[in-house]
């Protein structure tokens, strides 16, 4: 379920942007903060049209052609000159390499730094037939200070898209930088020779943000995440909290095979501003049906393994962080939590949750705020269960070696848990 994106109406997407906000709701191919920034020529920036604004991917005639159309997709390897700003049919099973271009159109160097510099890219966690990703360029002194473009991946079957971890990197005239995942969360800083938001003007200090993302067409599982705040009862997609607060997060993983799945592997990736609290991990399944604590406290690094499971089976972790400010920004802050579930090293399921946190007050003041958003044991156990037949769990991180042959349950509606 594309929780990201509930908040936008009528548009194809919305986004994860600068210090996990979320943009306005006019979103719809490339835009920007200003409701519309002019285009300029080479030739008007040269002659100084500009004057000391500094802004960003504004050229209609660039080295990438128009710069408002910065983000494009093409093949993992193939050649700079097959970039597709537009829209790309995918493969199953190909990877595909998303570009995102920057360049502070300033003609003054030094003299024009740009500074808070990031990147960050809204990838659709839906199964579909075309899929939007929205990529994002936000400065802290450039006017506008956002900008976004898009590009569309298309089938004519069902797929989802797996992010390829750890492949986000930055390109320019120092070298390559490797950025974190909170790319694709929210945001990475860019620079020039380090990365530390500031990218001076002129083309020798542009740069390409690429991230790899893989085709999926067959999905063999279903990976459902909420969130709630710790001491209360009702789950959902997303929850306001604040600095302090601890919020409790459940995973639910259904195998959607006809066969057994073993060795189900659950990881999941924390924000900044969350920190996962220590033996807070718990698995549910048909053999612990009241829990059981997982002390090895790998769920968010390496992950864990959760056993195996027959046609239907299914099993919830659940695990507490708690919210802290190394990051946020002023105003409203979208903490995206994502999960997912691989076997044998690929990803067979997916989603998020979010966490939403206001950072206002004195140190505040004065400073410029995002647009708002338009969008310990547990002691509650799930309780609507259904047979679904024999099956055998492997409890793997849980005991390994041990196997127990049970009968197989299959929690039919989330909904009517810890009620």
């Amino acid at each position: 379920m594309n929780k990201i994106y509930k908040s936008i109406l009528g548009v194809s997407a919305a986004a994860v942007v600068l210090a996990g906000t979320l943009t306005p709701a006019f979103v719809s191919a490339w835009g920007d903060s200003a409701n519309g920034r002019p285009s300029y020529t080479l030739d008007q920036i040269n002659n100084g049209e500009l004057g000391d604004t500094i802004t960003f991917n504004s050229i209609s005639n660039g080295k990438i052609g128009d710069e408002k159309n910065f983000v494009g997709a093409k093949v993992a390897g193939a050649t700079v000159e097959t970039w597709n700003a537009n829209e790309i049919e995918v493969k199953d099973g190909e990877t595909y390499t998303i570009r995102l271009f920057v360049h502070n159109n300033s003609p003054k160097g030094m003299d024009a730094i740009a500074k808070g510099v990031k990147a960050t890219f809204s990838l659709p966690t839906t199964v579909a037939k075309s899929h939007t990703i929205i990529g994002y360029l936000d400065s802290s002194n450039a006017t506008p200070n956002r900008y976004w473009d898009e590009v569309t991946l298309k089938s004519s079957d069902n797929f989802y898209l797996e992010y390829v971890d750890g492949s986000a990197k930055y390109n320019n005239n120092k070298g390559t930088f490797s950025l974190s995942n909170d790319v694709i969360i929210s945001g990475a800083t860019l620079g020039f020779d380090k990365m530390n938001g500031e990218i001076p003007g002129c083309y020798e200090y542009s740069g390409v943000v690429t991230i790899n993302v893989k085709v999926h067409k067959s999905v063999s599982a279903k990976v459902s995440k909420q969130v709630r705040l710790k001491g209360t009862k009702t789950w959902s997609e997303s929850v306001n909290a604040k600095v302090g607060d601890e919020v409790e997060y459940q995973i639910e993983y259904v195998n959607l095979l006809a066969d057994q799945v073993n060795n189900v592997m659950i990881r999941d990736i924390l924000p900044t501003n969350v920190e996962y609290m220590k033996d807070s991990t718990y698995l549910y399944n048909s053999q612990y049906q009241n829990g059981l604590l997982l002390k090895d406290n790998t769920l968010t690094t390496s992950g864990i393994n959760i056993g195996s499971y027959s046609a239907k089976g299914n099993a919830y972790v659940r695990f507490t962080g708690k919210v802290v400010d190394k990051t946020l920004a002023c105003g409203d802050n979208q903490l995206v939590n994502w999960a997912n579930s691989t076997v044998n090293g690929a990803v067979v399921g997916k989603d998020d949750a979010s966490v939403m946190v206001n950072k206002s007050g004195d140190v505040c003041k004065d400073k410029p705020t995002p647009p708002t958003p338009t969008p310990d044991n547990p002691t509650d156990t799930p309780t609507t269960i259904v047979a679904t037949g024999p099956a055998t769990i492997v409890t793997g991180a849980v005991g390994t070696g041990s196997v127990v042959t049970m009968l197989g349950y299959y929690i039919a509606s989330r909904k009517k848990l810890m009620k």
